[in-house]
């Protein structure tokens, strides 16, 4: 799928002031994840389990 015709949201840990900005989007068991400072560039796309695991890991809050 395109990456403009997925709909992308800013993780809530990004801030406004042009920090670390991720944005990820869902389609079909599948998650997208890009930098949201380039977002013409390639994005990464794991299974959604992939993701879920990752949400779960040590350490990430």
């Amino acid at each position: 799928m395109s990456s403009t015709a997925l709909r992308w949201v800013k993780s809530s840990y990004s801030s406004e002031e042009g920090g670390n900005c991720v944005e990820v989007a869902t389609e079909s068991g599948s998650v997208h994840i890009r930098d949201s400072k380039t977002p013409a560039s390639p994005h990464l796309t794991v299974t959604a389990a992939a993701w879920a695991a990752f949400l779960k890991l040590p350490g990430r809050g």
